[in-house]
């Protein structure tokens, strides 16, 4: 029952950063959704720090890893969003740009969560 407080905990911290960033205000006219892009490669980064950091010491608690792992970066990052705002950049007509944001988002974030675990490295 501890682990779901934890994660639970975890996951308020990083919801209410994501949503404070969702508050950014932008450019208007820009149609690529640049704060979920944002917050979902800073989640990889971080998440790819956090991994290596627990596989390299054994002292780290893992309700700690846990906490960060699941719980901030879990309500930090937003797969649904990303879902939502690519199928809406779709059904407006930016197919190009839905498909530079899909692609961007699987590569860039995948790269995010290596550059974190070779800086640990």
């Amino acid at each position: 029952m501890i682990e779901c407080m934890v994660v639970g905990a975890g996951g308020f911290i990083g919801a209410v950063c994501r949503y404070l960033i969702g508050l950014i205000p932008l450019k208007e006219g820009c149609v690529f959704p640049i704060k979920t892009f944002i917050i979902n490669i800073v989640g990889s980064f971080i998440i790819g720090i956090i991994a290596t950091l627990a596989i390299k010491s054994n002292s780290l608690n893992p309700r700690v890893i846990l906490f960060l792992k699941v719980g901030i970066c879990g309500g930090f990052t937003t797969f649904s969003s990303f879902a939502l705002e690519t199928g809406d950049l779709m059904k407006n007509g930016n197919t190009v740009i839905a498909l530079l944001y899909a692609i961007l988002s699987m590569v860039v974030g995948v790269a995010a969560v290596f550059a974190g675990q070779e800086i640990i490295r």
